[in-house]
């Protein structure tokens, strides 16, 4: 028996027909990865991704001296010649055509606010930051309006927190940012965009909330003004303050 059996030649129209089906499939399979990409993945990064921030502010410049201005008292005086029968009276201002008899007045005394009188003197010296916490709470909605304080609250809330930055020091600040760290799933940082020059005396209150908290017991939220250090400042042992809060659930 012939073991020596001939080889019979693929054609190499088949090969280029399967080559053809594979490029094919390779294509469609791509397309189809394309479209899944785009409408599912986004939902599934966004469910594990980083906490949303609301962030609300109010800018409160420093107080202006006024000046008062006093009225000074009125009165008019009498002023008696000869006996009691007969009187002529004078005033402060008197009158010879018409001299008549006056008693004298109430005295009276007013004041007048006259506002918007700016220190124009050249500043100098250096911004001083100092922060404070006013209260921590949580955001009913994701306005920042929406606030409602107390130190315990369910997961499923949006804790929040409200604080103040106020320039204590003699110099103006320049733009500046803060940073907020806060407990969330993934321990997230939070670093503002640049905040508006604060003169001596300026403050600003914000109402800073997120979501996707940690569960536990005092959990810890703090900020902390100038953490860039891009802004000299005369003391920056009081730019941070922080709070805790009790959050219930899992």
């Amino acid at each position: 028996m012939d073991t020596n059996q001939p080889i019979i030649p693929v054609p190499q129209a088949a090969i280029n027909g399967l080559a053809v089906v594979g490029f094919v499939a390779l294509v469609i399979a791509g397309i189809w990865l394309a479209v899944y990409s785009t409408r599912f993945v986004p939902d599934v990064v966004n469910r594990i991704g980083a906490a949303a921030v609301y962030l609300g502010s109010v800018f409160n410049p420093a107080d202006e001296p006024t000046l008062s201005v006093v009225e000074a008292p009125t009165a008019s005086t009498t002023i008696s010649f000869g006996d009691s029968s007969s009187t002529t009276s004078t005033t402060a201002t008197q009158s010879r055509t018409n001299p008549v008899k006056t008693t004298a007045g109430e005295r009276t005394s007013s004041v007048y606010q006259i506002g918007g009188v700016t220190n124009t003197g050249v500043l100098s010296g250096l911004p001083d930051f100092v922060v404070s916490i006013d209260s921590v709470g949580y955001l009913a909605s994701t306005s920042a309006d929406s606030f409602v304080a107390t130190s315990t609250m369910q997961s499923s809330n949006r804790p929040a927190i409200k604080f103040t930055v106020k320039n204590i020091g003699t110099n103006k600040s320049g733009e500046w940012r803060f940073s907020a760290s806060i407990p969330t799933q993934s321990s997230y940082l939070y670093y503002s965009p640049f905040q508006q020059s604060l003169n001596p005396g300026d403050s600003i209150d914000y109402t800073l909330g997120f979501d996707q908290p940690i569960a536990g017991s005092n959990k810890m939220i703090s900020v902390t003004a100038n953490f860039d250090h891009a802004i000299g400042e005369s003391n920056t042992n009081n730019n941070s303050a922080s709070a805790s809060v009790t959050i219930i659930g899992s």
